[in-house]
């Protein structure tokens, strides 16, 4: 470990790609921070919000971004590292600098811009309420043991249950486009919502919401509603936007089947769709 930090170099550069507000100019900054080893890029950020002077000595504001857990649970530190899109969390320094000795950060391109490293990710939680991602519950009293699950679908849900809503496979995806609105002179609050919620409406729910809705609809209550799920995913915004990229499931960091989330999905919302064209009833003449 001795002799690896003695080929690491005793300064290095960040620099961050910083917005002062929603609707504002970027703009770029450069940090010089002293080299330690086994840093991670949150160490870096705390320690440019402790300092708060660029490389040329200005005095700055602190870098503004989003961590909770720090241990790649729970999504919230995803950022564009390096040209590519991670978690910041387990982001580790001695490997970014193995080819430089500059580690540049830039939000995500896909959600709107709420200062510096921080955006709004409330599209990808909206696009579970769409599609209904959780199992109803009737109560919170003791109701007995549920249902069993087999084998095979606990070993399916598993890998699916991981997702924690990190914004990493929609920020890869070509076909999801990011979606921001400034709120008008006058609007309040509330109508300023309604806006937003009724323009995520339109656009594509992205991977996450697709491979939630296998993951509750093999659950043995949650499937009582995967009609429901499906028909959601039938509407603007479903599965049909889905271009077959891959990307997503090359960026996870948790490495979800995306792919066969979506493969699934395909093949149950074009059943579905038939299931309920052949059901209809009859016309009378």
């Amino acid at each position: 470990m001795i002799a690896h930090s003695q080929n690491k170099p005793k300064t290095f550069f960040v620099k961050i790609l910083r917005q002062d507000g929603p609707g504002k100019p970027s703009y770029w900054q450069r940090f010089e921070l002293g080299y330690e080893a086994e840093l991670n890029v949150i160490s870096v950020l705390q320690k440019i919000a402790a300092k708060a002077k660029t490389a040329n000595g200005e005095k700055t504001t602190p870098v503004c971004w989003d961590c909770g857990c720090l241990e790649e649970v729970c999504g919230a530190c995803t950022m564009v590292i390096n040209g590519k899109v991670r978690q910041s969390c387990s982001a580790l320094v001695d490997k970014l600098l193995e080819d430089s000795n500059e580690i540049e950060l830039r939000p995500m391109t896909k959600f709107p811009v709420v200062r510096d490293l921080f955006v709004d990710r409330s599209r990808m939680f909206n696009a579970l309420k769409k599609v209904k991602g959780w199992i109803p519950a009737d109560g919170y009293y003791d109701l007995g043991p549920g249902p069993r699950q087999s084998r095979a679908n606990q070993e399916m849900a598993y890998p699916l249950s991981e997702c924690m809503t990190c914004g990493c496979c929609v920020e890869a995806c070509p076909q999801y486009s990011k979606i921001e609105l400034i709120p008008h002179s006058g609007e309040s609050d509330a109508d300023f919502e309604k806006r937003k919620l009724e323009a995520y409406s339109h656009g594509f729910v992205g991977p996450a919401a697709i491979s939630q809705v296998v993951l509750f609809n093999l659950h043995p209550t949650g499937k009582m509603m995967a009609g429901e799920r499906l028909d959601a995913l039938t509407e603007e915004g479903g599965i049909q936007v889905c271009g077959n990229a891959q990307n997503c499931v090359a960026v996870c960091p948790k490495k979800i089947p995306l792919t066969m989330s979506i493969g699934k999905i395909g093949r149950d919302t074009t059943f579905n769709t038939l299931r309920k064209w052949f059901d209809r009833p009859a016309s009378k003449h």
